[in-house]
Formats: structure tokens, C-alpha cells, sequence
């Protein structure tokens, strides 16, 4: 059965053989890491390796070592990666007032203005996933392809008690990897509360996007879940079968665990170098 892990959508499963979270791990290539000023808030990046632009996009209450630490120097090794962190997440300020996925789609293209990067690949998981189809719909001259993970576009494609917890939910109901790694890059707890407030906020108003909306999408775009995952597969599937360039792929697993998110990793497993390879095909078509 799936719990309410608070999470502006990273859910895990309360199943038998639930993976141990493991330590964020250092990455290993070179990094530029600063902050670039995009509608009015102070945005933080990361840039690894290089080669053809590659947007990572966390997923909500995370950070980009939370989500992306155990795959992010194995896409670096083909690629300029752009990890960036969202507004009220890690590094990155709040504005205040709500957060949409709306806002954040313009701020990673803001962002790649900036750094005058005139097309991406663009990665984004749970939340980021959100993201990722929204850049597609409001800058598709920004977007190569998208790798959309673990993501929704009607209410309907989480199950009905993940929206009745959301309405109970609180900031002790995060999960501890998530608020661990907030303070450990900013240690404020009343930022922590904030960046709750909103990702839980974000999700009670979320009304669901329209067919033709998805169906916009005119890039190739790779719909990818867990078997386990918050998402069901049947929303996976009607949201591929309206992308006019959809595929589709569901790994076994929880959600998170092929990437190594830090709720959902598994010690010694080979499955996130394993999809890095599968995406990195997908993006080489």
C-alpha cells in the first residue's frame, strides 16, 4: 500500500523490501555551480561535463543531490548537464505566494537565457517531471526532447488517498532524507516550512491540464515510471498514447529507485546506470 510521505509527490511504498536510503554521494566531475537572477528570484545551478545540453530537474521538497547524486556524474560523461533547483528548494529562494509548474517551466527557461543555451534536453523527475512538460508546452523552441519521470497530468494518475493525506499533511510528515538535505544547503528551518507550505499548497490546487494540451507537445518525449511508482501505469499510458513523439517505459521498482533518489535507493544496485544507458539512448535517437 502507498503512504503519505508528504512530498509535493514523492510517495514510497510501504511494501516488504522498502530500500534503506543511502548517503548522497559526491560527484565526480568538474562543477560550475552559481546563481543566475530569472523573474525576479536568485536561481541556483550546477554544471557538469560536457557535450550536448541536459537539464535535471529535482522532484518536489528535494534538492538536486537528493534526487539525481547517484546518476548525475553518469550523465555528465556525455553530456553539459544543467541541474538546477527550483524556487523555495535547496539553494533557491521563495517568492512569495503560491508555486504552479507553470512558473517553474519559466524559470528553467529563464535560466537557459541566461546561459545562452538556445535548445536542452530537458530531464525532470516527479514534480521536475511537471516541469518538464510544461517547458514543453510554453518554450517548445527551447526543448530538443523531454524525459518526463514519474510525472501526472490529471488529478486521477495518483490514487485518491494520496490527495486525502495531502490535506492532512504537515511538516512532520516529511520525510527526514528530504529535510536533511534542505539544511544541509540552507540551514533554515523557516525556509524548510516555507518550501513545505508551497510544494503541499501547489498540489491541493492543482487542477488537471487538458488532452490537447499534452497532445502540444510536438518533441519526442519519453514517458518513464516504476512499476511500484506513485503514479499509475495507466496514467503513463494515456499520457504517452496522447504525445504525438510518446514512448514508454516502466522499470520495476519504487518511485525513485531507478534514478537512486535518496528515499527509494537501493544499496549496490546496478538499475540507475542502467536507465542513465536507456535515456542516453532515447536522446541519441
Amino acid at each position: 500500500m502507498l503512504k503519505c510521505i508528504f512530498l509535493a509527490m514523492a510517495i514510497s511504498s510501504a511494501m516488504p523490501g522498502t530500500g534503506t536510503p543511502l548517503p548522497q554521494t559526491a560527484v565526480q566531475t568538474d562543477t560550475t555551480s552559481a546563481y543566475a537572477t530569472v523573474n525576479g528570484i536568485k536561481m541556483y545551478y550546477e554544471i557538469h561535463g560536457s557535450g550536448s545540453p541536459l537539464v535535471l530537474i529535482h522532484g518536489g521538497g528535494s534538492t538536486i543531490r537528493s534526487t539525481f547524486s547517484q546518476v548525475l556524474n553518469d550523465f555528465a560523461q556525455h553530456h553539459q548537464v544543467i541541474a538546477v533547483e527550483l524556487q523555495g528548494h535547496g539553494h533557491t529562494e521563495a517568492r512569495p505566494g503560491p508555486t504552479t509548474f507553470e512558473q517553474d517551466a519559466d524559470d528553467v527557461a529563464a535560466l537557459l537565457k541566461t546561459l545562452h543555451i538556445q535548445q536542452a534536453d530537458i530531464l525532470g523527475f516527479s514534480n521536475g517531471g511537471c516541469t518538464a512538460l510544461q517547458i514543453g508546452v510554453r518554450h517548445p523552441e527551447m526543448v530538443r526532447r523531454i524525459v518526463a519521470i514519474s510525472s501526472f497530468y490529471k488529478r486521477e494518475g495518483l490514487p485518491p488517498m494520496f490527495w486525502d493525506m495531502m490535506k492532512k499533511a504537515h511538516l512532520s510528515d516529511m520525510p527526514q532524507p528530504f529535510k536533511d538535505a534542505f539544511l544541509a544547503v540552507r540551514n533554515d528551518p523557516k525556509a524548510l516550512q516555507t518550501m513545505f507550505n508551497q510544494d503541499n499548497g501547489r498540489m491541493l490546487a492543482f487542477k488537471d491540464w487538458p488532452d490537447d494540451m499534452i497532445r502540444s507537445i510536438k518533441v519526442p518525449t519519453l514517458v518513464l515510471i516504476s512499476d511500484q511508482d506513485a503514479i499509475t501505469p495507466e496514467h503513463a499510458t494515456a499520457m504517452y498514447r496522447l504525445l504525438p513523439k510518446g514512448r514508454l517505459v516502466i522499470l520495476p521498482g519504487q518511485h525513485g529507485e531507478f534514478l537512486g533518489d535518496v528515499l527509494t535507493a537501493k544499496h549496490h544496485s546496478h538499475t540507475p546506470q542502467m536507465a542513465v544507458a536507456m535515456i542516453d539512448d532515447f536522446l541519441n535517437e
